[in-house]
């Protein structure tokens, strides 16, 4: 909150004790509609029935006692209903700038001194990383960066599931059709050679479903008899037992897979402080199954599987172990769960998971609590939707899944298509070329992904994603290297970037705009961290760009003759530009200087 609403909640505040003996300690100011005069607006039906008088006589009283009271503050006001729009003297708005250049730490909320861990991606090592996943990165990504400006001491972690069923399926089918290709040998990345060998396996379990169905078998049981299932169901088995001969192919087909992921990581810009492997963490978890059975929290069944019963939290029960004593998911993340907090003793856990895990991560909370565990409080699922894309667009090798680096490489060749076909890199090396197209790509499909609230489901667009009008990343992108330009030629000509002690000052409202956005920056950073939204810095930053186009296209600013004028506009640039690129960081988008 910038001193200025300080000071005018404040006036507003003696206005209700003076003028209707209302003491009121929580008031909030809203920006003022931009069809209406005002900068701010005070709502005043709340108080009807305390002062006994309708809401516009209210508006009337308090901006009479506004103006009278604080006449260097508060210019004048309207009333509309029970809406009071405030406008405040062009003076104010000089402060205010001033303010926002001389705040060192305007890009920084105050420390916390409280640690927030925050585990996303989460891939599993059978297949390539797909569309989902990018969403799952940037989201994660981007709240660990929002609430580390938010004064969060942040951990950013990622629990590799590379142990299961699912995995041992792209594992049989390797050992059964594989014939030693490598890497290497089919010229695949790691990770898409694995996931050719997950969709091999489950062809061919179709195959044997429909052989089986056809000598009269019912379906489910075909499923369940499927040779195919049973040896990937007996290699799991072997796995948890140590069979040194699956570890081995365990072992190899999964660094393969985790050197793709590196390669995919770096392309997304994304980075994590400490990876975990589910393969390390579920002995954990069956010791705390072990610990919940003496306690009582669970139960075992004849037949050996052990089950929670989570009936009066209005679920239904849950199994925690197979009869044959293999771990399920939610086995591993108790023991992740204890494992994080043992290395990081943080209060609170985000989990960055899709939404059809809802219940998933309902049933986990539920049981560390029945635990009694340090760690069960302060756990969180950031739940976000899924994404689609327009119909048979960019389908990736499978044909089942958008793949994640397809995606992104059509991205990268789109921006340079488009860079192209408006000439934007005039004089660019090359490498600085390729950079840009990499920039630019990348920033429009996070900015698209991004700008969405996180629990919404999306359709993306990758065409729309790309332009460079409108609510994308590219515009913001642009807006950017246009102010850059502007502070080049100004300090070329030997123009200050700021100033101050002017003497006459009278503000268009383009400016006065641009000043109350740059004012609200901090506020919409702690709405972001509260509410572990991105989307609430990108609709900012798009909100912003947007704003000082509107600024750059009313007034001049490298040719306007008054020294003092010039130089408060070339003040308001270069705070914009320092805010969008900031803001932008917040979002993994990279803001170029030049274009």
């Amino acid at each position: 909150m910038s001193s200025i609403q300080v000071q005018l909640i404040a006036s507003i505040q003696a206005g209700l004790s003076s003028l209707f003996q209302i003491e009121e300690n929580d008031l909030s100011l809203q920006e003022t509609k931009k069809e209406f005069e005002g900068a701010y607006t005070f709502v005043v039906f709340p108080y009807t029935k305390k002062a006994g008088k309708a809401p516009a006589q209210i508006a009337q009283a308090l901006g009479d006692y506004l103006v009278a009271n604080n006449p260097q503050l508060v210019k004048a006001y309207q009333v509309v209903q029970g809406f009071l729009n405030i406008s405040l003297h062009d003076s104010v708005w000089y402060d205010l700038l001033q303010e926002i250049a001389q705040d060192n730490s305007a890009f920084q909320l105050a420390p916390k001194n409280e640690k927030i861990v925050i585990e996303y991606s989460s891939p599993n090592t059978n297949k390539p990383l797909h569309l989902g996943h990018l969403r799952n990165n940037f989201l994660g990504y981007s709240v660990a960066q929002i609430l580390k400006a938010g004064g969060y001491e942040v951990i950013k972690t990622n629990l590799v599931n590379d142990r299961g069923i699912h995995i041992c399926k792209s594992m049989l089918a390797y050992q059964l059709f594989g014939n030693g290709e490598t890497p290497a040998s089919s010229g695949l990345k790691g990770d898409h050679l694995v996931g050719k060998y997950y969709v091999a396996f489950d062809k061919a379990y179709k195959s044997e479903i429909e052989q089986l169905v056809a000598t009269g078998i019912d379906p489910e049981k075909a499923k369940a008899q499927a040779p195919i299932m049973l040896q990937a169901q007996a290699m799991l088995l072997a796995w948890e037992q140590g069979e040194p001969t699956v570890i081995q192919l365990w072992e190899t087909m999964n660094a393969w897979v985790l050197d793709g992921f590196a390669a995919s990581y770096k392309q997304m810009g994304v980075d994590f402080d400490k990876i975990y492997r589910e393969s390390n963490t579920y002995l954990l978890g069956k010791k705390l199954v072990d610990e919940g059975l003496a306690q009582g929290v669970f139960y075992q069944k004849p037949d050996g599987s052990v089950w929670i019963n989570l009936e009066e939290e209005g679920l239904d029960e849950k199994l925690v172990l197979r009869k044959d004593g293999t771990s399920v998911y939610i086995t591993q993340d108790m023991g992740t769960a204890q494992l994080k907090f043992e290395d990081f003793g943080a209060k609170q856990s985000i989990y960055v998971v899709g939404n059809e895990q809802d219940y998933h991560f309902e049933v986990l909370f539920h049981i560390l609590k029945k635990l009694n565990k340090p760690f069960s409080l302060g756990n969180y699922h950031l739940s976000y939707g899924m994404v689609d894309l327009p119909s048979g667009k960019m389908k990736s090798r499978e044909g089942t899944v958008v793949d994640a680096d397809d995606l992104m490489q059509e991205m990268v060749d789109t921006a340079r298509e488009r860079t192209l076909e408006l000439g934007k890199i005039e004089g660019f090396s090359e490498e600085e070329s390729n950079r840009l197209f990499q920039q630019l790509g990348m920033g429009a499909l996070k900015y698209f992904l991004l700008k969405v609230d996180p629990k919404k489901r999306m359709l993306f667009n990758p065409e729309e994603s790309i332009d460079f009008q409108g609510n994308t990343g590219p515009f913001i992108q642009y807006t950017h290297t246009r102010i850059c330009s502007i502070r080049r030629k100004a300090i070329e000509k030997g123009f200050p970037l700021s100033g101050e002690n002017y003497s006459a000052i009278s503000f268009a409202e383009s400016e006065r705009e641009l000043i109350y956005l740059l004012g609200t920056y901090k506020t919409k950073l702690e709405e972001a961290c509260e509410n572990f939204s991105p989307s609430i810095i990108a609709q900012y930053s798009f909100d912003l760009a947007k704003q000082f186009n509107k600024f750059y296209n009313e007034l001049t600013i490298l040719n306007e003759e008054n020294e003092e004028i010039r130089t408060i506009r070339l003040t308001l640039a270069d705070l914009t530009g320092k805010t969008i690129q900031h803001a932008t960081s917040l979002l993994g988008i990279v803001s170029p200087e030049r274009m």
